[in-house]
């Protein structure tokens, strides 16, 4: 059996939706001719932790984890937050600093943590790397970012096995996000920033080939590198559902007294529930919706400004908050909705999000039949959502359609009408073993080209 290399930060116990797309291809690439070695880190600090899924790594699976120098602790000392706090739903919004030592962070965050903040796991896993591509002799290396520095690893270590074994190992470079200025990274000055792309056209200049989950991501890279761009090979593979996750557990068959709608994840910045609590509020005062007979679940992690806007909204007591929960948890309340509510950031880049929950709730659909309800610009969320035919998309602040929307499936609810027209066999291509079996016929092609 054929072997690759996988770097990951996101990595069991760490959880949340980044470490999905990893753990399942390590499940099910060795049916497809691949082993993986996968190299993480140990002791790190995850923003979720999910111990659950330590179950689902392969017993027969080498796992080699090191050190990281995280900074986190730093940060929390000079802003004044508490020890616990997830940075990535309570970090620094731009343009919303509202104190002197969060206008300093995020000054240091941008200038010195390049190309993010973990930057400290490279020379760990490099001196780590090294010894795997010596023992293991890995066919291919496969890294997954963001974090960014995952990709910066796998870099020095292609170029290490082309010096010190001559070897040319090909290296699929795996990207769910786009890199530099994206909504998530930091507002850098000339010089780091000026840095930070460098690593970036590097990285892309060093790749045999690109994975991708959405095709704005190739657009970001063709504009900003035509040069190079143009040379590679990308290949898009989506994030999926695993059917397994679902199998144990089933739909709820018993009718919820309330029409109950279901988030899942974390919500901080631009991805907030405003625009809906404000219009359902409104659809409330109105008399349209009675709020006994309303409820929302909001599963996961939130800012501290949104669980603030919560706590103000006038439709509050409909307002169930879940603080994280495994992903097997996660899925049971999916499974227990009237609705499923997807929420996407307003933001140029809006149109390549194609984050790993929204797969999620095609795998919830196809057990309920319960419909999503997107509040999404226009992009690939959006087409997906239209292709399998799981919901509908409202526009962020188009008030008229989201109340038409949501009464539709209020009174629908009430009166025992299923709306569901969901196009099952769009939703299967999404299995996560079919897209394994892509990315393994990625390794085989490249690894073909290089003979």
């Amino acid at each position: 059996m054929k072997k690759v290399l996988i770097i990951s930060y996101y990595f069991p116990p760490s959880g949340g939706p980044g470490v999905q797309r990893v753990l399942k291809f390590v499940k099910y690439l060795p049916e497809f001719g691949w082993q993986p070695v996968v190299l993480t880190v140990k002791d790190a600090e995850f923003p979720a932790r999910d111990e659950s899924l330590l179950n689902e790594i392969p017993p027969d699976i080498k796992v080699f984890r090191t050190r990281i120098f995280e900074p986190y602790k730093f940060y929390r000392s000079l802003t004044g937050r508490n020890e616990k706090t997830a940075i990535d739903v309570d970090n620094i919004n731009k343009g919303r600093k509202t104190s002197l030592s969060e206008k300093f962070a995020e000054f240091i965050r941008a200038t010195v943590f390049i190309p993010d903040a973990r930057r400290g796991w490279l020379k760990y896993a490099f001196e780590e790397g090294k010894r795997i591509l010596n023992s293991e002799q890995p066919d291919v290396i496969f890294s997954s970012s963001p974090p960014y520095t995952c990709a910066l690893i796998a870099m020095k270590l292609k170029k290490y096995a082309l010096k010190h074994q001559n070897k040319n190992i090909p290296w699929v470079s795996d990207f769910r996000d786009a890199w530099t200025g994206y909504m998530t990274s930091p507002d850098r000055w000339l010089i780091p920033s000026s840095i930070d792309r460098w690593y970036e056209r590097n990285t892309l200049q060093m790749s045999d080939a690109l994975s991708i989950v959405a095709k704005g991501i190739k657009d970001d890279f063709d504009t900003k590198y035509p040069d190079i761009s143009v040379l590679k090979e990308y290949y898009l593979i989506r994030n999926g559902f695993d059917p397994d996750d679902f199998a144990e557990l089933k739909a709820n068959k018993d009718k919820n007294e309330k029409f109950t709608v279901v988030y899942t994840g974390s919500m901080y910045g631009k991805r907030n529930p405003y625009f809906l609590l404000d219009t359902v509020s409104g659809l409330v005062s109105s008399g349209k919706v009675n709020q006994e007979k309303l409820k929302f679940i909001f599963v996961g992690r939130c800012g501290a400004e949104i669980l603030d806007y919560i706590s103000r909204s006038p439709i509050n007591n409909s307002i169930e908050l879940i603080p994280y929960v495994t992903h097997s948890q996660s899925i049971s309340y999916l499974l227990r909705a009237d609705a499923m509510l997807l929420l996407i950031d307003e933001d140029k880049y809006s149109k390549m999000i194609l984050s790993g929950k929204v797969f999620e709730y095609l795998g919830a659909s196809q057990l309920s039949h319960k419909p999503i309800i997107a509040i999404a610009p226009e992009g690939e969320a959006a087409e997906l959502i239209r292709e399998t035919s799981s919901g509908d998309i409202i526009h962020n602040n188009d008030t008229k359609k989201l109340s038409e929307i949501f009464l539709k499936y209020y009174n629908s609810f009430f009166e025992n009408i299923n709306t569901s027209s969901l196009n099952s066999d769009a939703v299967k291509q999404y299995d996560r073993k079919l897209l394994t079996k892509k990315l393994a016929e990625v390794f085989n092609h490249i690894l073909e080209n290089k003979k």
